[in-house]
This record gives C-alpha cells, sequence and structure tokens, in this order.
C-alpha cells in the first residue's frame, strides 16, 4: 500500500515524465509492484486495496494520455493517444518482463523452442539458447546449431551477434552470471543499423537488469520496439517508455481493477433492496390495527432502521456514480478497451507469433466491454462514447475470430471468449455488430460453430446457435418461463431470458454451409443427435434418483448440486431440439432429401429420439409428471411445456410444412419407429389418451420403460388437476393461432396415415426383420459377403465401423434388397 501511495501521490503527473531519470526510476518500481500483485493473487492480505488501485489506474491513464500527446505535439508523424497500442514485438523481444502470466499458445518456455525458426525469420530475432536451457533439460549444444543454422553465413563478419563466450555458460556463476552475459553479448554486439538478413539474440531481462538504453535504445537499438515483424509498421513514437507503461495499465486492470468495479455495482443492489423492505414495511403500518400497539412499535422500529440504512447506501451510491462510474472514467475505460483492441489486431497480423500474446489482453477487452455495458449503463450511455459502433464491430470481429483460434491453447480462455460471443449475440446492438463484421468472417465463424460437437466445448457452441434461432422457433418467443407464470409469477422473470433478437443473415449463412457441405452437415447433425441422447437420458437417470428420494418414508433432502445438475441437463436437451429445429426449417433437404447419402439415416435417428422424448414426458403419471408436481427449488425451469414445445416444432416442420413428398417420408418413418405412440401427439393438445388399445400403426402400446413404473408421488393439494393435462391450448400468449392450426393438421394426418399403415400392413415374420435391431424389415444387403439388415442398422453402422456384423469382411458396398416374390 505503501508503495502504491508513493507512485501515485509523487510520480503519477504530468511533470514526472518530463524527468527522463525518475521516468525509468518509476517504470522500475511499477513493473515490481505488477509483479507482486501477479505473484499474490488469491491472497487479498498481500494485494494492494482494490480503492487504490481503481484511483491509481485512472490517474495513471491520464498522465500517459497527456505526456503521449505533447510528445505527438513535437513529432507530428508520431500517432496520438487516441490511436495508441501496444507493438507486438514487447511480447517476445525479451525487453519486458511478464513474470509466469500465461501466454496465448501457452507457456513461454515452449513458444520458445516451437516458434523459433519464425521469430527468426519473421522478427529478425534469435533466442539466446542459455535461456532456453535454464527454461528446460534441452541440450545447449543442439541449440547452439540451430541458432547458428539459423543465422547468414557470415553474420559476425556483418556485424552480426557474436557467439556467446563459453566462460560465461558455466552453471556456477548462477543468476549473476546470466546477468553478466547479457551484458559481456550486449556489449560486444556494434550498435549499428541492423540490415535485414541480421538476427539479434535476445532473453528475457528482469526489471533489475535492463538499462534505459534496452527502453528507449539508441544508435540504431530500437529498444522496446526490438524485433518488429514485417507485417508490423514502424511506429514512430518519442517515448518508448510509455509503451510499458500503457501495458502495465492493461496488466492492472486485469489484475483486480475490474473486479473492484463490478463490486460497487452492488450498492445498488442493496438500495433497491431496502427500497423494497421501506416500502413494505409502511404498507403494513398502514394496514396494523392500532389496538396492537406492540406490532405498530416494532414496524415503526424497522422502519427507521430501513430508512436510516437506505439513506446511508443512497449516499454512497451517488458517490459511486459521481467519482467511479462517471463520464470520465467511463471515457479511461473506453479508451482502454480501444487499446486492447488495436493491440490484438495488430499482434493478430504477426501470424505464428500472435501466440506470444498474453492472455490478459484478450480478457481486459471482454471485462472492459462487459464494465461498460453494465457497469456504467445507465447513468452514462454507450452510446454518446466516440466511435462506438465501430469499436463494437472491431470486438465482434476478434471475438468471432478467434474463439476457435488454433493459436490460442488455453482452455479458460478459450471459454472466456465463448462465453463473451455468446453474450454478445444476446443483445440487438451487439449482434448487429456481428453482423456488420467482414462477410468472409461471418461465414468462417458459422463453419467454425458448426463443426461436430465432439471433443470441445458444445454446450456453449449450443447456446449460441439457439441464441441466434430464439424468436423464430414454434412458441420460442416468450421472455419469461410461460409455465412459471401459472404456478409462480414472482419466479418467471428470469434474468437469463432476453428479449429475442435472432438473427436472419447469420441464420441464413448457415443454411448455405449445411445445404452445400454434405459431409459437414451430416457430422454436425450426428453430433447434435449423439448428445441430444446423452443429455436427455442423464435427465432421465437423475430424476429417477430424485424421485426415488422423494418417496422414502424418512425425510430425505436432495443435494441442491444435483438438483442443479438436473436442470442443467434438462436445459441442455431443450436446446438441442431447438438447434435441430433451427436447422430442419432452414434445411428441410437434410432430412427429407433421400438422394443425400445420409438423410435417410438422420431421419430414423431424428424420429427415433423425438419419439423417446415424447413417451417420457407425455405418459400418463409418469416419472417426469410426478418430478414436475413436486416443485422442487433448483428445477423451476423443468416443465412439460419447453421441452413440448421444441419437439413440437421439429414435427410440424416435417409433417406440415413441406412438400407432399417430404411430409409422406417423415410420416412413414415416424409411425415405422417401434417406439410411436399416437397418443403422445393427442397429448399436445390436451386430448385423451388411447389408454389400453393399439397404437396407431398397429402395435401393441409400449409405455416408456423403467423409471415410468415407478409409483406415483403425492401431489400439492389444490393443484393436481391442472397438472394432469398439458395442452397447447392453455398458452394462447405465447402460440399464435396460426401454430395450433398447423398441430391440429398434423394430429389429423398421423391419425389418417396411422390408420392406411395399419391397414395395409401384413404381418412380418421374424426372419424377415433386421437381425440387429428387430424393429424394420431387412432392406440392404453387402458386398461381398450378401448379409443383411435394414438400411437404418448399416448406415449407422458404417459411420465408424466397414467390417460386418456377423462375418467381419469388410464391406464394400451396400445395395437396396427386396424379398423375391
Amino acid at each position: 500500500m505503501l508503495r502504491l501511495r508513493q507512485l501515485s501521490d509523487r510520480n503519477v503527473s504530468v511533470h514526472f515524465f518530463q524527468g527522463e531519470a525518475s521516468r525509468y526510476i518509476f517504470l522500475n518500481k511499477f513493473r515490481k509492484f505488477l509483479q507482486e500483485n501477479a505473484s499474490n493473487r488469491g491472497h487479498p492480505t498481500a494485494l494492494c486495496p482494490p480503492e487504490y488501485m481503481v484511483c491509481f489506474l485512472h490517474r495513471l491513464i491520464t498522465a500517459v494520455r497527456s505526456s503521449w500527446d505533447e510528445g505527438s505535439r513535437k513529432s507530428p508523424s508520431s500517432l496520438s493517444s487516441e490511436d495508441a497500442y501496444v507493438p507486438p514485438q514487447l511480447f517476445y523481444n525479451g525487453k519486458v518482463d511478464y513474470f509466469d502470466l500465461q501466454r496465448l499458445g501457452g507457456l513461454l518456455s515452449h513458444l520458445k523452442k516451437t516458434l523459433k525458426d519464425d521469430l527468426a525469420t519473421k522478427a529478425n530475432i534469435v533466442i539466446d539458447p542459455a535461456e532456453i536451457q535454464a527454461a528446460s533439460m534441452d541440450d545447449l549444444d543442439e541449440d547452439e546449431e540451430s541458432g547458428a543454422a539459423q543465422r547468414p553465413f557470415g553474420a559476425a563478419a556483418m556485424g552480426g551477434a557474436l557467439a556467446r563466450p563459453s566462460w560465461l555458460s558455466s552453471p556456477t556463476l548462477g543468476r549473476a552470471n546470466r546477468f553478466l552475459s547479457t551484458a559481456a553479448v550486449s556489449l560486444m554486439t556494434p550498435r549499428r543499423p541492423l540490415s535485414q538478413p541480421e538476427k539479434v539474440k535476445v532473453r528475457t531481462l528482469a526489471v533489475e537488469q535492463r538499462t534505459e538504453e534496452d527502453i528507449e535504445g539508441s544508435h540504431g537499438n530500437d529498444g522496446l520496439l526490438l524485433g518488429r515483424p514485417q507485417e508490423e509498421p514502424d511506429q514512430p513514437i518519442t517515448d518508448k517508455s510509455l509503451l510499458e507503461i500503457i501495458d502495465g495499465i492493461v496488466m492492472m486492470y486485469n489484475l483486480s481493477v475490474h473486479q473492484q468495479l463490478g463490486k460497487m455495482v452492488v450498492v445498488a443492489d442493496e438500495v433497491h433492496e431496502y427500497a423494497v423492505a421501506l416500502k413494505d414495511t409502511e404498507e403494513k403500518i398502514a394496514r396494523c390495527p392500532t389496538r396492537r400497539a406492540d406490532i405498530l412499535d416494532e414496524l415503526q422500529k424497522s422502519q427507521k432502521v430501513f430508512s436510516e440504512k437506505l439513506n446511508h447506501l443512497s449516499r454512497r451510491l451517488a458517490w459511486i456514480n459521481a467519482t467511479i462510474y462517471s463520464k470520465e472514467k467511463m471515457l479511461d475505460v473506453y479508451w482502454l478497451l480501444c487499446v486492447c483492441i488495436r493491440t490484438i489486431e495488430h499482434a493478430d497480423n504477426t501470424a505464428s507469433l500472435f501466440a506470444f500474446t498474453p492472455e490478459f489482453y484478450l480478457n481486459v477487452a471482454m471485462n472492459a466491454y462487459s464494465a461498460l455495458k453494465n457497469y456504467f449503463s445507465p447513468a452514462n450511455s454507450m452510446d454518446e462514447l466516440p466511435g462506438y459502433e465501430e469499436t463494437l464491430t472491431q470486438l465482434a470481429a476478434i471475438l468471432a475470430k478467434h474463439f476457435a483460434d488454433p493459436r490460442i491453447v488455453g482452455t479458460d480462455i478459450k471459454d472466456s471468449l465463448m462465453q463473451a460471443l455468446a453474450s454478445y449475440v444476446c443483445y440487438p446492438q451487439s449482434l448487429r455488430a456481428v453482423e456488420r463484421i467482414p462477410e468472409e468472417q461471418r461465414v468462417a465463424m458459422m463453419r467454425n460453430l458448426l463443426a461436430p460437437y465432439e471433443q470441445r466445448p458444445w454446450a456453449q457452441t449450443n447456446w449460441i446457435l439457439v441464441r441466434l434461432w430464439r424468436g423464430c422457433g414454434f412458441g420460442y418467443r416468450y421472455t419469461r418461463l410461460p409455465h412459471l407464470l401459472k404456478t409462480k409469477p414472482e419466479d418467471a422473470n428470469l434474468p437469463s431470458l432476453q428479449k429475442p433478437c435472432p438473427s436472419l443473415l447469420l441464420q441464413r449463412h448457415m443454411a448455405e454451409l449445411l445445404s452445400m457441405d454434405k459431409d459437414m452437415a451430416a457430422s454436425f447433425l450426428n453430433s447434435v443427435l449423439n448428445q441430444l441422447n446423452w443429455a436427455f437420458s442423464e435427465f432421465i437417470g437423475m430424476i429417477q434418483e430424485i424421485q426415488q428420494a422423494a418417496e422414502r418414508p424418512e425425510r430425505n433432502f436432495v443435494d441442491t448440486r444435483q438438483l442443479k445438475v438436473c436442470a442443467t441437463c434438462f436445459d441442455l436437451s431443450v436446446s438441442l431440439l431447438r438447434v435441430l429445429e433451427m436447422t430442419v426449417t432452414l434445411v428441410p433437404e437434410i432430412f427429407l432429401d433421400w438422394t443425400r447419402p445420409s438423410a435417410e439415416l438422420l431421419l430414423r435417428r431424428l424420429a427415433q429420439l423425438l419419439n423417446q422424448v415424447l413417451n417420457r414426458v407425455t405418459a400418463e403419471k409418469n416419472l417426469f409428471d410426478r418430478v414436475v408436481n413436486l416443485r422442487l427449488p433448483g428445477l423451476e425451469s423443468v416443465d412439460h411445456y419447453p421441452i413440448l414445445v421444441a419437439v413440437t416444432g421439429i414435427l410440424v416442420r416435417i409433417l406440415v410444412d413441406g412438400d407432399k413428398q417430404g411430409t409422406s417420408r417423415a410420416a412413414s418413418v415416424l409411425l415405422s419407429d417401434p417406439c410411436f405412440q399416437l397418443h403422445s401427439i393427442q397429448h399436445l393438445l390436451g386430448e385423451p389418451a388411447e389408454s389400453a388399445g393399439p397404437t396407431a400403426a398397429g402395435r401393441p402400446a409400449a409405455g416408456p420403460p423403467g423409471p415410468s413404473a415407478v409409483p406415483p408421488a403425492p401431489l400439492a393439494a389444490g393443484s393436481a388437476s391442472e397438472r394432469k393435462h398439458f395442452s397447447l391450448h392453455a398458452y394462447t400468449d405465447y402460440i399464435s393461432l396460426e401454430e395450433k392450426q398447423k398441430v391440429e393438421e398434423m394430429l389429423e394426418f398421423l391419425t389418417e396415415e396411422s390408420k392406411q399403415a395399419a391397414a395395409s400392413t401384413a404381418p412380418t415374420s421374424e426372419e424377415d426383420l433386421c437381425p440387429i435391431c428387430y424393429a424394420h424389415s431387412i432392406s440392404a444387403v453387402f458386398r461381398p459377403c450378401t448379409h443383411k439388415s435394414c438400411k437404418a442398422c448399416i448406415n449407422q453402422h458404417l459411420m465408424n465401423n466397414k467390417d460386418c456384423f456377423f462375418c467381419k469382411a469388410t464391406i464394400t458396398g451396400v445395395e437396396d434388397y427386396s424379398k423375391p416374390s
């Protein structure tokens, strides 16, 4: 704390930056201060108080910008502070020590070994082999040979870096020897402009090892700007030390300032809570009978406490809004956001060297935008910021490009990028910014989102696709969960439910990609179907455990963590169904055009999963009903409406909205599935189930297996009749008349088709059934072994295996099979 007071009180001023010697003293102390806070992060007792950090940050930004602009006035060709950024060479030339902070490409020692050739060719930099040896146990001689191979012949004669004397490599000299080694190499290297083919040997310098020359440079030595890549323009700046201070400002915001800005927002929430409590108490006082003086006295005491606390918090909030969240402070954070965006853009232009960029630059870009959007508003509007729409578009381009960038390897930063992009597409203003980025980048973003879900964080990707669709799906325009409005209106206003803002432009890109690239469409949809099968199966298993716990005679409390995981699996199932609804709406030919190799298999898999979901959710007195009726805290989102409406949207699209040939194929596949039950479709409109009769396709009614046989739990009093029968007719505010008519048309169509199927279906002998699934007739023969199965089984099998089910011979082809008459 004492050091920070010294830094902020005496050094951070415009007059300070006019003194050269004191500037470098400050620079070294500032870097040491950042190192202490970075190494002690997570230990609040060792950290500087966040309030001081916030104040220090804004004073430092003011001083840096003032000094930068003063230098720009002296040198008209140099950049102004409005266009300031940190050049990418600071991240790899060793002049600035980033301690143990993570780089986008991983550990610095690993990057120096794997990218040393790129450093030599793009930035004319050769990493000192001794430094590589210190970071790893690689052989020094091998690195020296590699470095010699990268230097052009005769480099020493041309004035290149001389070889490091062997006596300086003695391991007994330790850290002092490494410092002397650097100094010796520095003294032996001629100080003159470098020609293009020359290489400079560098190593990371600690704060105490640096000199003024290492920062500002002299006589052809670029100082902090050493190793400028070919893609990076020459940055004319009078005081190179300002670059390192800006770099430190970004690091300081990441270490503590953003977290402190978020903590101060809590004051506004506390003001709201006390205001509600005070209003409620005043209403109780007004209703209190005069004869109950004891109750009135207690209420008045509470009123006084709430009033005093509200008065205190209101004054504090006014101070915070005037000082912490003022317009001037907002402009500082906005300037910091622009600095990070420009720095990332310049670093991105260096291709593979982008991996050297510290992770905190991306973190600060995302967090600064979040602060401007959530902390400073509504007192200060983001729309008033200069060039705000262009900045939003630049940030959107960064998120769209780098959330799947192979140069970024850190799991945490990749998750943060994915979450930031998901948040970006939630709001109209930022979604429009995504739509303004170049078309090539938009298409590349959608291609990355449509990559198969296996071996990557697919849930976040799926949420992004859902948010692009929300507002276009069947009954998918709500801002509050409809079923909660009927049972718990006070809990229905969930903050995660934003007003729908679908993107028709990005939907069009998605449709074009899936339509043109058949292999990508098949792999994407198969992965979505796989994840849906997993998520829904996990959900059913969890509600079975919850139901068993609720039925035990002794009083048991279900673990809140288990309830949260259960609700998450349900939400994932609904979101995956919505992605399937979006896909089948935008590109129905993926399922219905059977000239595509995988169309029939995808349609059969889709029908199978839809039937399983319907059977589990719609059966009378089933497991799903019993758990929903328990109304457990944490399972508020689990109800019939979200999942049944999503399934209905898919069925309507393939059975009603398509052409005649497509709807006929879809109906045939749906009815031929062994799990199909017509009463599951009737349940959508609240019609009574045909409980004991056969299904429409002529098969015995097959209830859902396993958990549905558990005896029902007692229902809450007064609500049994309401919860027994779900019906789309009860949600007229969320489902349009046209949508309900389509559901009625679908039910009528399926009823008629099932009657015709039952009348025309001849009894099938067991020998004519597929020996794999025993659900469909044999329809395919394998070559060359001539074994047989249904098309669905063999198509799914060939996705992962080319061997025959029975004889293990390699299958070279599959032909249609029809039984000889």
